[in-house]
Parts: C-alpha cells; sequence; structure tokens
C-alpha cells in the first residue's frame, strides 16, 4: 500500500467554510453591478434620446366653422416618435440585452465573473464545487436577483450580515462570490 499525500487545493477549487473575511465584500459587489450596467446604461439611454427627440412633425388646420371671420387655423407640433426612432429605441435594446446574456450568462457563467467582476477583482462560483457555474446557472441566476427586490430589495442588502455573504438569489443557487 502506497501512501498519497492529499490533493492540494487550487485556487479555483472549493473551499468550505471560509471565514467572512475571505468572501467578497458587499461593496466591491455594488461597484462591479454598478460598471457592469455603464453598458447597458448607455445603449437604453440611446434607444430613450431617439424615442424622445426624433418626432413626426406634423401641421394640422381646421376651418373656421363659427362663422366669426377667423379663418382657417393651423398648429404644428409634435404627433409621436417617428418610425427611425422605434427603429433605433429596438436595436438599442436588442444590443442591451445580447450584452447582458454575453456578459452575465456566458463570461460569467464560463470564467465566472462578468466585466465588472473581473475589474473588481472576484467570481461567481459554486458553493461546493469552487468551480464557475456554467452559463445556464448564470443566466438563472440574474433573473433570480428579482427575489432580492422582496420585501424592500432585502436580498440585496443581505450579504452585509449574512456570513457567506449572500444574496436571496445566490442561497437559491448555492453561488458565492470570492476574490480572484
Amino acid at each position: 500500500m502506497t501512501h498519497q499525500p492529499p490533493p492540494q487545493a487550487g485556487p479555483s477549487a472549493p473551499r468550505p467554510g471560509l471565514p467572512p473575511g475571505e468572501y467578497t465584500p458587499w461593496v466591491t459587489r455594488v461597484l462591479a453591478w454598478i460598471i457592469d450596467y455603464i453598458p447597458l446604461g448607455f445603449l437604453s439611454a440611446i434607444g430613450v434620446v431617439a424615442i424622445v427627440t426624433i418626432q413626426k412633425i406634423e401641421t394640422i388646420c381646421a376651418a373656421d366653422e363659427t362663422g366669426l371671420g377667423i379663418g382657417e387655423v393651423c398648429v404644428t407640433g409634435r404627433n409621436g416618435p417617428a418610425l427611425l426612432a422605434w427603429v433605433i429605441f429596438a436595436l438599442a435594446l436588442m444590443g442591451a440585452l445580447a450584452f447582458a446574456v454575453w456578459n452575465y450568462g456566458y463570461r460569467q457563467g464560463t470564467l465566472g465573473s462578468s466585466i465588472g467582476k473581473s475589474l473588481m477583482g472576484f467570481k461567481v462560483v459554486g458553493e461546493t464545487s469552487g468551480q464557475p457555474i456554467g452559463f445556464v446557472k448564470s443566466f438563472v441566476r440574474q433573473l433570480a436577483h428579482a427575489i432580492d427586490g422582496i420585501p424592500c430589495y432585502l436580498g440585496y442588502l443581505w450579504p452585509l450580515w449574512d456570513a457567506k455573504r449572500q444574496t436571496f438569489a445566490d442561497k437559491l443557487l448555492k453561488t458565492i462570490c470570492i476574490p480572484t
């Protein structure tokens, strides 16, 4: 019988029961969220600006039917967004959605970090595996953050006092955020 040393834990190996200081701090997670939402906000703003500014200008005239001799009265004004505005709006929102799916589904699911998380130096991994969680689970995790908003965004604040610094979505999907 040969004696083999226990396997060494690598940087992505699971580390159950980490002390609270080993999990990613709440402020770092918030900063990563802000970074991740800058492109989404920018693309969405392009669409909204198009809807607000590219308007159909129409003139409507009415004949004087009162008999007061005013003549024809015309009014010129905006009559809602033009077709071009709706096209720009739709393309901008589709771009934002595509970015979100890539950043949170593909990138975070395969690498463990969205752009914001990479810049802030942490990743999302499975609580027991210590590995990136994959496209589907990462995308579902983002959708599950809706639960964090019930009630009064309590789930987003939960990492402030939770031992593993998990949101409700993290607890539901058994994920943790750890420094890279």
